[in-house]
């Protein structure tokens, strides 16, 4: 692994440096903000706690704990899963299938050098100062700019200045009561994704995006996996059409046992397991023992540690820093991107939000359509959704026509041997304007972004129909779904 470390300062340094721009947070709304910012000419600090093997690594939960490794794993299960499952249908065998979990994790750890290094290398390339520890709020600096704090690892403190700061802490796993996360037996998504061996029994508690995502990697390697919710409806932030397949699907072929309405009321270990006490949806009591737990709930954003109320920073009571719609704090020059604010926790949410402000900060007028931002879930089969359900435009008073496509007519799909899922498009009954987007099926976190670009141009589902599409792909089922809302549908 390459050292992408890169301390402050030596004893001999100035211990104050002053900078047009720092960043507090390393993750991808900090250092796409501290590139952006850079590429504009500002001089750019960013500052970033984050340790993996003893060094400095850039990226944030997302390249290091996040969404990279869990795609990684994802990817190797599925490969194991069709070599073991669909493979043969297609005329290749295997006579002694086995799992090297050492070496899924070594592959892992792999991709995740190379992208926290390559982050770096970008910092070094757009002459971006990383200091590496947590940053604080201190004053308000001479003039118009503020003093920031930085705890570096050794222990000792260095204070840097700059006119204008962008807070990108991001968030932390959601903490359930009376289960003490260890990585050893209760899990949060960073022991999930270092298993050592397969567990034979693993409990997840929360069916979103990451219990579901993790808890079909080990089932699809080997663990009997029971996913137990909360809440009483299965993905009830997706389309419900899209939500009742994908529930479908991952009970009858994925195998998971996924449990809505559940109420848990202790969580207990012993050396070697943990067992969940719960009552379900029914009321009945009910409990559970399983090797390893999972405890995927949701995340909370990261604002302890910044000193924010000694400058004054406006906080509000679920912990997310309070901005305004173009990410501006109530303090002059400061701003926050991300998981820290209001709205989808999401990367690619935070970068755009990081490139918007540095742009904003240069004077410019970016502007980002939160109904245009995708949410994938990397299950298989995938799924991937855009503006409003159905529901919430029934919700608003919207009248609306629906159209929808399955995969099992896409010539594509069949090919591929995954026929599962389909596509729905909403569009408003008046103006035929599409209001949103919703999939599950393969590759399907590739197709949703041909309906952002739809969306983000206001384009109608009529455009969508009258615009060819290459066959065979799986775009064609976009196609056929838009041509639904107008009851005309070619292939089926």
């Amino acid at each position: 692994m390459a050292d992408n470390a890169s301390p402050i300062a030596d004893k001999s340094d100035t211990p104050k440096r002053e900078f047009d721009v720092v960043v507090i947070g390393g993750g991808p709304g900090g250092y796409v903000a501290a590139i952006r910012a850079a590429q504009l000419g500002f001089t750019v600090a960013c500052i970033d706690a984050w340790v993996r093997n003893g060094k400095s690594s850039l990226g944030g939960t997302c390249v290091n704990v996040g969404c990279i490794p869990s795609k990684a794993l994802l990817q190797s299960s599925e490969n194991f899963h069709l070599a073991g499952h669909e493979l043969g249908k297609h005329g290749i065998g295997f006579k002694d299938l086995a799992i090297n979990v050492a070496t899924m994790l070594k592959r892992k750890e792999g991709i995740v050098d190379q992208l926290t290094t390559g982050v770096a290398y970008l910092f070094k390339k757009n002459k971006i100062t990383l200091l590496h520890g947590r940053g604080s709020f201190v004053r308000k600096g001479d003039g118009d700019g503020w003093t920031i704090a930085v705890d570096q690892h050794d222990g000792s403190r260095v204070e840097v200045s700059a006119t204008q700061v962008i807070v990108a802490t991001g968030s932390v796993p959601r903490q359930l009561p009376g289960a003490t996360i260890d990585n050893r037996l209760v899990c949060d998504n960073e022991g999930a994704l270092a298993f050592e061996s397969v567990p034979k029994r693993l409990g997840v508690i929360g069916a979103g995006v990451i219990g579901l995502e993790l808890g079909s990697v080990w089932k699809r390697l080997g663990s009997d996996v029971t996913v137990l919710e909360a809440l009483p409806v299965f993905l009830g932030a997706t389309d419900e059409a899209i939500a009742k397949e994908a529930r479908k699907i991952f009970t009858r072929d994925t195998g998971l046992d996924i449990q809505t309405g559940v109420k848990i009321s202790k969580v207990s270990t012993t050396k070697k397991s943990v067992t969940v006490d719960y009552a379900s949806a029914d009321g009945k009591e009910a409990s559970a023992t399983f090797d390893k737990l999972v405890v995927s709930i949701g995340r909370v954003p990261t604002t302890a540690g910044l000193n924010a109320d000694a400058v004054g920073l406006k906080i509000d009571q679920r912990g997310f820093v309070e901005v305004d719609d173009e990410c501006r704090t109530n303090l002059p020059g400061v701003w926050a991107v991300g998981d820290v604010v209001r709205g989808p926790m999401l990367a690619h949410k935070a970068e755009e939000e990081g490139a918007a402000v540095a742009e904003r900060i240069a004077g410019g007028h970016p502007h980002i359509d939160f109904n245009c931002i995708p949410w994938v879930i990397y299950t298989a089969p995938e799924i991937a959704w855009v503006g409003k359900t159905e529901a919430q435009c029934k919700a608003d008073g919207i009248d609306v026509r629906t159209g929808a496509f399955p995969f099992a007519a896409n010539g594509r799909a069949k090919a591929l041997g995954d026929q599962r899922g389909l596509v729905k498009f909403i569009a408003d009954a008046k103006t035929d304007r599409i209001l949103g987007v919703h999939m599950i099926g393969p590759m399907v976190s590739e197709l949703i972004a041909e309906a952002v670009v739809a969306m983000e141009f206001g384009a109608s589902s009529e455009d969508i129909a009258r615009i060819c599409h290459a066959h065979p792909s799986l775009s064609e089922v976009v196609h056929e779904a838009a041509m639904a809302v107008d009851k005309r549908s070619l292939h089926i």
